[in-house]
């Protein structure tokens, strides 16, 4: 089955708001007159005159959390799958980043439309039928790449599957094939270029010349997205998405932030606080949540979905993609968040600033509770200076003390995956920030 065509997408990117507005209402009505018929969605949806005569009708819906999704029992697939098990022919697996993993369902129908999502991010990175696409995960229950390998085999690329190989190994293969571009975690494309440089190779001599990079922030980060740049002579297009969801987003053409694909979501930025728990929509450029309804998986709809993603989006923006525009892309997640001596400290802030100082030292963050205040250590495969000078990079970048700490080579884990550098002790009563005790090793293999 052929996707959309490169003009297809191209005119969609030029559609402006209210032409957007209006595939979208249509797109919904349809979702809703099928949801309507999901067990799980029927009392969502008992309330609300169908079908709905503007998009400003979507707040009458109620917003959809993960953990209403989470079945009674491990093993049962989320609850929006209801349909009978034999209209699915694709299984895969939430990471289990807060909780056990939820087996997720696919329709052929709803698989399509994940390739289609994708087409918006491989027609981003300008792959065509010339190119030799590496695939450089694991291939096991995670959605991972598995729909960017599809999309890009329907795309007429010649696509590498680099599954259960070594590091090395997959060096060897992107030299040897002539790969032409990259799928994989931005933490996986600074290990490879610390490989390299282990093993005497010059990436910047391969053939690669785009790294599509997805399943934690990064890409959009400068001073992660500039080292990746330049360790392999090669242009970096961020992703984001979802297992629950679908491929929502895909590089701005500066590189420095997200667009999320319009014609296949319906994105609301929403700021939540006590007081306002159904949220209140936030203004260009505010920090806000990410609430995002998908229209096209109508084998497990997601209908204002809370992300947990925190974005700065801007509806008026330069760039020629008129598609929202998330500057800086995901910055961090809702539940990661630290408020570090009244600060707020995203993950992905902490990383940017470990990465300015050495651009492939592994390091982890350690939270913990000092009374009412979250407290923060790191530590970090640097040499005692290292140490000290992210230090005055923190206070300089944050205006927060923070206590880091050098630990040798090779102890920290390495991450194929999500990269889970965030050991958050908040829910054990601590006076102090303890050490880490030593991992057990999780290199690539």
């Amino acid at each position: 089955m052929n996707g959309p065509t490169s003009e297809l997408i191209q005119h969609q990117w030029q559609l402006d708001h209210e032409a957007v507005r209006r595939i979208q209402l249509d797109r919904l009505n349809q979702l809703l007159a099928v949801a309507g018929e999901n067990a799980f969605y029927q009392p969502r949806l008992a309330n609300v005159r169908l079908p709905l005569e503007s998009l400003d009708q979507l707040s009458e819906i109620p917003l959809l959390r993960k953990s209403d999704l989470v079945p009674d029992q491990p093993g049962l697939p989320g609850r929006v799958f209801a349909l009978p098990r034999s209209s699915y022919v694709r299984y895969h697996q939430t990471s289990g980043t807060s909780g056990h993993p939820m087996p997720v369902y696919d329709t052929p129908d709803d698989w399509q439309w994940w390739l289609d999502c994708w087409e918006h991010v491989l027609h981003a990175a300008e792959v065509t039928p010339e190119d030799v696409v590496m695939m450089a995960f694991s291939f096991g229950p995670f959605i991972g790449f598995w729909t960017a390998n599809d999309a890009a085999v329907r795309r007429g690329a010649m696509v590498i599957p680099g599954g259960g190989l070594s590091s090395e190994a997959r060096l060897q293969m992107i030299a040897d094939q002539h790969c032409t571009a990259l799928c994989c975690t931005p933490t996986y494309a600074l290990h490879l270029i610390a490989v390299a440089s282990e093993l005497g190779l010059d990436l910047r001599a391969t053939a690669v010349t785009r790294l599509i990079v997805a399943g934690e922030p990064g890409g959009s980060v400068p001073e992660i997205r500039q080292r990746i740049e330049d360790g392999w002579d090669a242009r970096v297009i961020d992703h984001s998405g979802a297992s629950e969801l679908g491929a929502w987003g895909f590089g701005s053409a500066d590189r420095r932030g997200l667009h999320v694909i319009e014609t296949e979501f319906i994105a609301e930025r929403l700021r939540f606080d006590d007081d306002t728990p159904n949220g209140v929509p936030a203004a260009d450029g505010e920090e806000a949540e990410l609430v995002l309804t998908g229209l096209g998986r109508f084998g497990g709809p997601a209908i204002r979905y809370r992300t947990g993603d925190i974005v700065r989006g801007f509806r008026e923006h330069r760039h020629a993609c008129r598609f929202l525009y998330l500057d800086g892309g995901v910055l961090g997640r809702s539940d990661d968040m630290m408020v570090v001596r009244g600060v707020n400290v995203f993950p992905s802030s902490v990383e940017s600033i470990v990465r300015s100082v050495d651009p492939t030292a592994e390091f982890r963050m350690i939270v913990t509770k000092r009374g009412a205040m979250d407290a923060l250590a790191i530590e970090a495969e640097l040499s005692p200076a290292g140490c000290e000078t992210l230090r005055d990079r923190f206070q300089q970048r944050l205006a927060l003390r923070v206590n880091v700490q050098p630990v040798a080579q090779g102890t920290l884990p390495r991450f194929e995956g999500k990269a889970r550098r965030l050991d958050d002790r908040r829910g054990a009563s601590s006076d102090r920030d303890e050490p880490a005790a030593k991992p057990e090793s999780s290199r690539p293999e």
